[in-house]
């Protein structure tokens, strides 16, 4: 992202006696060069922390960074990447398309139960003082608007591989602060986020970075499956890293806290607020799927516990990313993709 452009959004939701705790921190961030997690390295070294950034990701976003090349699914490894570190932020995750996760759910499912069972467990070996662990609005049973409450689960979570894997990490933390009383790993659920470093890979990305790519492609007119109707709720990646930070902070109080923007946007809006930014010609093909009907997440909890107060419109963040796209098109290419053949 350009100077100017980071310069233009809002940096105000974390109190500078917040950011003071951070300084001369050590901390680890896993999937430090991905959507969330580049954004708390940058807000943490802003702030005066030193930071390691851990992935399998060929990508270096800022010079005084350490970045680790590593597999998390070994665990000497994170046994030794998290050795003598304050706060860990484990971000690292795998993110793709309803299509990838009906077709190659193992690809979901291993690497992730593998990868966060090694980094919580070597953060509790080795004594990290806060963590926080990311996972994702799938972990959620099926609803319109999700809400925080007790941990018994009605149901399946909707996105059934991943969701299970992110459950049980869940569950690992909860483990941890019954037994060992670590009631400083915190847990925090994202929505749908978005912004520079998201999935771009045309075989498996999500709706937003799929949308750029096709209209960067010149696509004319850019086909939309289902008649817009379907309910969203896309949060921008600086926001959420604010609310992860915020959360590995105060605690999330024994449970996980929503992380989203709190409002829904049908696909239909998204596409308008695009035209908008850069035009292009859309089509909406009423005959394939429009899934879910609605998605959104409550965040008065996040409001209330972790004074989160999302800052970026959804124009300002298409527009920013977008840019950044423009300028990184190819940046997908130097990820990690846990998706190609084997």
């Amino acid at each position: 992202m350009s100077q100017s452009l980071t310069a233009s959004i809002p940096q105000n939701m974390i109190a500078e006696s917040i950011l003071r705790f951070f300084r001369g921190k050590n901390i680890v961030v896993t999937g430090g060069s991905g959507l969330i997690g580049r954004q708390i390295v940058r807000r943490l070294t802003e702030a005066g922390a030193f930071l390691r950034s851990v992935s399998l990701d060929d990508i270096q976003v800022e010079a005084q960074v350490e970045y680790v090349k590593g597999d998390l699914c070994d665990f000497d490894f994170c046994r030794r990447v998290v050795k003598d570190m304050d706060c860990v932020f484990h971000v690292a995750g795998i993110k793709g398309s309803i299509e990838v996760t009906k077709t190659q759910p193992a690809s979901f499912l291993v690497p992730l139960l593998m990868m966060n069972t090694n980094i919580l467990e070597a953060c509790r070996v080795n004594k990290v003082d806060r963590v926080v662990y990311t996972s994702s609005i799938g972990a959620y049973s099926s609803a319109e608007v999700f809400k925080e409450h007790d941990r018994d689960e009605e149901g399946p979570p909707m996105d059934m591989f991943p969701g299970w894997a992110k459950r049980m990490a869940e569950l690992q933390v909860r483990a941890y602060q019954i037994q060992y009383g670590l009631h400083h790993y915190a847990v925090v659920r994202p929505c749908n986020v978005y912004g520079p470093g998201d999935n771009f890979d045309p075989d498996n990305a999500m709706v937003i970075p799929t949308l750029l790519r096709r209209i960067y492609a010149k696509e004319d007119p850019v086909t939309i499956w289902g008649d817009g109707t379907s309910v969203r709720d896309f949060a921008y990646s600086r926001d959420v890293a604010d609310g992860v930070i915020l959360a590995l902070y105060h605690g999330t109080s024994g449970g996980y806290v929503n992380l989203g923007s709190g409002i829904g946007y049908t696909i239909r809006e998204l596409v308008e607020t695009l035209q908008k930014i850069v035009p292009f010609r859309a089509e909406f093909d009423a005959t394939k799927p429009n899934g879910f009907p609605r998605r959104v997440m409550d965040i008065s909890l996040a409001k209330d516990l972790l004074g989160y107060h999302p800052k970026v419109s959804l124009m300002e963040g298409l527009r920013y990313t977008w840019d950044w796209y423009v300028e990184h098109h190819d940046e997908y290419l130097k990820r990690q993709n846990y998706f190609a053949a084997s």
